[in-house]
């Protein structure tokens, strides 16, 4: 997941622009897999610059995720940041729902996450990229060497906002944010 990396600061970024009073942010990721320290220190670089508190919560389980964002919530100005890994798949559900219980904005790594309530996600587009596998697949069937393939990063990636929750969560999408989505969940 090296890939993901390099959206960990736009998470942030997209983050602060849906929500600009934003000044704390709840960052759910998993310190157990590689990508998700690179994930964490890309947005820690950002947060800087952006002015933006960050505080890191382990996806370990349900009740941890649920404690951390109920405390988190009780002060203002907050929002989350649901960073790429299998625990985050796993406790989709809960973390969405937490966010809109305690009127939280979030970003999250995949759009299967905003198509289900979620405000906004930002990653890799994988229908593009099973594509991009497919050409490789099919050069390998045909006799390429697969050692002499270079590896390729992906290339597309896309954008979703859910209007409906972000007007429940009082939020006023900004035009240039909208005018750039990919798709517009109303």
């Amino acid at each position: 997941m090296q890939f993901e990396y390099g959206l960990s600061g736009k998470w942030l970024e997209l983050l602060k622009e849906i929500s600009p009073s934003l000044t704390r942010a709840l960052v759910l990721w998993d310190p157990a897999i590689t990508a998700g320290i690179g994930q964490f220190a890309i947005i820690q670089s950002v947060a800087t610059s952006a002015g933006v508190d960050l505080k890191p919560v382990d996806l370990r389980d349900a009740g941890v995720i649920e404690r951390a964002i109920t405390a988190f919530a009780r002060a203002p100005n907050g929002g989350l940041i649901v960073t790429a890994s299998a625990l985050s798949t796993v406790h989709r559900d809960l973390i969405i729902a937490l966010a809109a219980r305690h009127k939280l904005p979030a970003v999250y790594f995949e759009r299967f996450f905003a198509v289900a309530g979620g405000l906004i996600s930002y990653g890799v587009d994988r229908i593009h990229q099973y594509r991009q596998a497919a050409g490789y697949v099919d050069r390998i069937l045909k006799g390429e060497n697969p050692a002499d393939m270079p590896v390729q990063a992906p290339t597309k990636y896309q954008m979703v906002i859910n209007l409906k929750t972000a007007k429940a969560l009082g939020l006023t999408v900004p035009p240039t944010l909208l005018a750039s989505a990919d798709e517009v969940i109303e």
